[in-house]
Parts: C-alpha cells; sequence; structure tokens
C-alpha cells in the first residue's frame, strides 16, 4: 500500500512547480518583477481584480443593489416549481461551497505568508468579486436548460452559447470543471479527517494513529453517508444543506462573535494591524504590498470563487423570476463568505500574533505549515481555559462541516456540469460513482496509510487558476448581455423577462410558453 501512495505522490511531483509557475507569472521575469507593487503581482491576481473593478464600475456598482434584492429574493415565499431548486436553496447550495475550509485555512494560510494586510485586500478583492458573481450567475440563468424535474446549466452552457453555439466548447469546459471538482475531492476528504482527528486529541489528550480504529471508523462513515447524500441527487444534497449551511454558519459566527467580544479591547488593534499591514507590511512578511495583495487574492478566491466559475452550477439550477435575481443572491454569498465569515476568522488569527514568538520568516513560516493548527492555536490563546477546550471542539466541528458540505458541493456542480456532455442516467449515475465511491474513498485511503499527498494537494491551486483562466474571457464576452437584463431588470422591477424581446437573445428557456413549445431543450444559440 505504501509503495502503491508513494507512486502516486510521485506521478504528480510536476504540478507543484506548474502550479506555482503558472500562479506566478509573470513576476518570474525580471523585466516585469521591477515594476513598483505591480510587479510582485501575477497576472492571475490582476485580472480578477482587474475584473471586478471592471464589472463593478459597467453594472453602476450592483453590490449595493445586492443587499436589499438578494434579501428580498431569498426570504420571499416561493416554492421550487415542479423544474428546479428555490433561490433560497440555490443559495445555500452555492454557500456549501463557498463556506468551506478555505474560510479558516484560507484566511490563517493569507496571514501567515502576507501579514495582516492581506485580510483587508481579501475584503477588496470579495466586493470587486461580487460584481463578477452577479455576472457569471445571470449568465448562469440565462442560458440555463430544463432537465426533467431540473434545471442545468453555468460554465460549459453559457461558454457554448458565447463562442457561436460550438457544442466542442462547452464539452471542454465541462471536462475541465469535472476534472477540477473530482481532484479537489481528497483535499476535502483529508480536512475532514483532520478536523475530527482534532476533536478526539482534544477530547481525549491523545493524538490518534492513522491506522487507529478511529481513522478507519471516519473512513466508513464518510463514504457511507457521502455516497447516500450523492447518489440521492441534487434534491436531497439541498434537503441537508438547507439545513446544515444555515446550522453551521451560525454556530461558527456565534462562537467568534464571543471570542471577539471576549477581546473587545483588541478591536483597535485588529483594525490597526490590518490597515497598516495592507499598505506597510511587516518584513517578517516579506515586507512588501504586492506579497499582501496576492496572497489576499489568491487565498480569497479560494474561499469566495467569486469570477471563477464553479458556483455557476448553483446559479443555474435555481427557479427564478428573473434572472438577474441568482445575480443578486449569489453576489450576496460573497459578501456573507468573505466579508463576515472570512473576517471572523481572520480576527482571530490576528489579535493572536503567534507571530511575535518566531525569531524570524524561516522559523514562521514552519511553525504556521499547518494552517489549522495556527487557527486552533490562537483561539486557544485568546481564550480562558473554561472556554478553550469547548471553543476548539466546536469550531473542529465546523471545520468538519465546512468540509462536507463542499465535498457535496463538488460532487454535484460536477454532476450539473456533467449534463452538458450527456443526460444519460448512467452516464450522470457515473459521475456521482467517481466522486462518491471512487475520489472520496481514494482521499479516504491516503490519510489510513499515513500520506498526505502534497503533489495532490497542489492540483487544488492550479484547477482554481485555470479555472479563472477558462472563465474570465468568457465573462467579459457576455458583459453586454448582462447589462440588458440588468437594465430591464431595474426599469420593470424584475417584472415578466423574455431573452428574445427583451435582450436580443434567444435562449432555451426565457422565452414565452409558445416559443418553448416550438424550439427544442438544448438550443440556446446567441442572436444579438
Amino acid at each position: 500500500m505504501q509503495s502503491l501512495f508513494d507512486s502516486i505522490n510521485n506521478l504528480f511531483a510536476f504540478i507543484q512547480p506548474v502550479s506555482d509557475a503558472v500562479w506566478a507569472f509573470p513576476t518570474q521575469f525580471a523585466f516585469y518583477s521591477a515594476i513598483p507593487i505591480i510587479g510582485q503581482m501575477s497576472m492571475a491576481v490582476l485580472l480578477l481584480l482587474g475584473m471586478g473593478l471592471v464589472f463593478t464600475i459597467r453594472t453602476g456598482v450592483v453590490q449595493t443593489f445586492s443587499f436589499a434584492e438578494a434579501y428580498r429574493i431569498i426570504l420571499r415565499h416561493h416554492q421550487a416549481s415542479a423544474t428546479g431548486i428555490s433561490p433560497k436553496a440555490a443559495f445555500l447550495l452555492g454557500l456549501a461551497m463557498r463556506v468551506g475550509p478555505g474560510n479558516i485555512v484560507g484566511v490563517t494560510g493569507a496571514i501567515s505568508v502576507g501579514g495582516p494586510g492581506a485580510l483587508f485586500w481579501m475584503w477588496v478583492a470579495a466586493l470587486l468579486g461580487m460584481a463578477s458573481a452577479f455576472t457569471e450567475s445571470v449568465l448562469s440563468q440565462l442560458f440555463k436548460e430544463k432537465k426533467d424535474q431540473e434545471f442545468v446549466g453555468g460554465l460549459p452552457f453559457y461558454g457554448r452559447s458565447l463562442l457561436g453555439g460550438k457544442r466542442y466548447v462547452g464539452v471542454f469546459l465541462s471536462i475541465a470543471f469535472i476534472v477540477y471538482a473530482l481532484f479537489n475531492l481528497p483535499a476535502q476528504t483529508f480536512n475532514v479527517f483532520t478536523a475530527v482527528g482534532m476533536i478526539a486529541e482534544t477530547v481525549t489528550g491523545s493524538v490518534a494513529e492513522r491506522q487507529s480504529p478511529l481513522y478507519f471508523s471516519i473512513a466508513i462513515v464518510l463514504v457511507i453517508s457521502t455516497a447516500w447524500m450523492i447518489l440521492g441527487g441534487i434534491r436531497r444534497v439541498t434537503r441537508y444543506t438547507n439545513v446544515m449551511v444555515p446550522v453551521m454558519a451560525v454556530v461558527f459566527c456565534a462562537l467568534s462573535l464571543l471570542i471577539i467580544v471576549l477581546n473587545a479591547n483588541l478591536i483597535p488593534t485588529f483594525f490597526s494591524e490590518v490597515f497598516t499591514g495592507a499598505f506597510s507590511p511587516d518584513a517578517l512578511f516579506g515586507g512588501a504590498i504586492g506579497v499582501a495583495i496576492a496572497e489576499g487574492v489568491r487565498r480569497g478566491l479560494m474561499s469566495n470563487e467569486a469570477g471563477q466559475g464553479t458556483i455557476t452550477m448553483a446559479a443555474a439550477a435555481a427557479d427564478n423570476r428573473h434572472p438577474c435575481e441568482q445575480g443578486f443572491v449569489q453576489s450576496l454569498g460573497v459578501f456573507v463568505d468573505t466579508i463576515v465569515i472570512c473576517t471572523l476568522s481572520g480576527f482571530i488569527v490576528v489579535i493572536a500574533q503567534l507571530w511575535q514568538t518566531a525569531p524570524d520568516a524561516a522559523a514562521w513560516s514552519a511553525a504556521s505549515a499547518s494552517r489549522i493548527g495556527t487557527y486552533l492555536g490562537s483561539v486557544q490563546y485568546l481564550t480562558p481555559a473554561w472556554l478553550s477546550d469547548p471553543a476548539t471542539i466546536v469550531l473542529s466541528l465546523c471545520y468538519t462541516l465546512f468540509a462536507f458540505t463542499t465535498l457535496l458541493g463538488m460532487i454535484s456542480f460536477a454532476e450539473i456540469s456533467a449534463n452538458f456532455i450527456s443526460r444519460s442516467e448512467r452516464f450522470i449515475l457515473l459521475i456521482r460513482v467517481l466522486g462518491a465511491m471512487v475520489f472520496v474513498p481514494f482521499g479516504a485511503m491516503t490519510v489510513l496509510a499515513g500520506l498526505e499527498l502534497g503533489n495532490l494537494w497542489a492540483i487544488t491551486d492550479l484547477t482554481n487558476i485555470v479555472m479563472v483562466y477558462l472563465n474570465i474571457p468568457l465573462l467579459m464576452l457576455g458583459a453586454p448581455i448582462v447589462l440588458k437584463a440588468l437594465a430591464h431588470y431595474k426599469h420593470t422591477r424584475g417584472g415578466s423577462f423574455n431573452s428574445a424581446a427583451d435582450i436580443g437573445v434567444q435562449t432555451a428557456y426565457w422565452v414565452d410558453d409558445l416559443q418553448r413549445l416550438n424550439k427544442r431543450s438544448d438550443v440556446s444559440d446567441i442572436r444579438v
């Protein structure tokens, strides 16, 4: 078994340098890195920030419009029709994917590498990213299609339509997303084991071995529960996320706020550290603004996924009255994920300032290698003795649920994306089985074998940025259509929408009933 996993790890040994090179491009070149500030930021970072800024300006700062509209849409009494899920269910499904381990380890990693100022740049990236999330979600709604009692859509569907209706474009994008989702599963599986192991360690005071009954029990429960959820389809998954996402978010936020209240005297210090670090980083973290910006944007993407195209499947699955509605809803999801939840995590890590005990940058880098360990160490430092262990247990449980719901979201979205290639029940079942009964067990086996498969972890970073590079050009291309839909929404206050008549675009769903009868359900060519 050991030799098998060693072979797998060695097989992917090339991933880490490739991932680092793609994320860093073109900072490797001396002529570019010599440019003040900008030279420290990669093309990916500039594209994410630039795209968010462009969409913010072109939509008239749609973020300010999103709050009230999303709140109204989510809370209105709306049962999903025979086709699709409710806007609220789609919001929570998207949040299940967004609110994941990245809200803890992503934030901790950004601060560990870029300093407290990285959190400020996460805020900036998220606020701008709300406009990107709005754009990609509206496109998902516009080009969604009906499949029996469900809606399917997202990146492959609007990608095909925006690039002239070429089917091979959608197939390529669908395969890219499926690869992204499936290869992220072992990392999320590892996160579940890590969190449950920390709970057991806190309770018993001893570290469990990887080959212990505890770890075998975790593996069995995780594989069975994942398979049961996924094999039941999207509706079974949303019944779970509708309950668990609000519960875990509320519990996490409540406990984090309690820790903040107990350390209320340090709130001014928190903001001082964040704003000072954003523009004048400490030498321990590289002493460069570009490092803080790069880490903030990079780990912000890991958390909220705005502009990445990976939440578009949830946006397409919803039954909305107007395509812009889901844009407002998913835009709010970015705000909740980063500005609310990530900030709570960031407060704990920044105020604890565990790096002060490190003699130099190398020592801090080694000490903070375990992101979840650094986060929980910060929690224990800031809590009184009577709260330390309970807080560690509850936050570890939240981390477990974060990882599990992200895992469910990955497989569910892969299934929705796979519908572009084929809607055959056997093919969709194959995707479910691959996710729940191949990649999740594979992740469990790596843990039981005592391996962390660092090279496979690098695939997560690589697939994240590949999805960004695939999605950004499509969002730029589709922006004029989104702006027309937004203008219609504002003019009619979300009234009846017909894509052909109102924005000059022929779609598979957003046409009147007579047109639907005369159209094939798989047609979504653009005629602007």
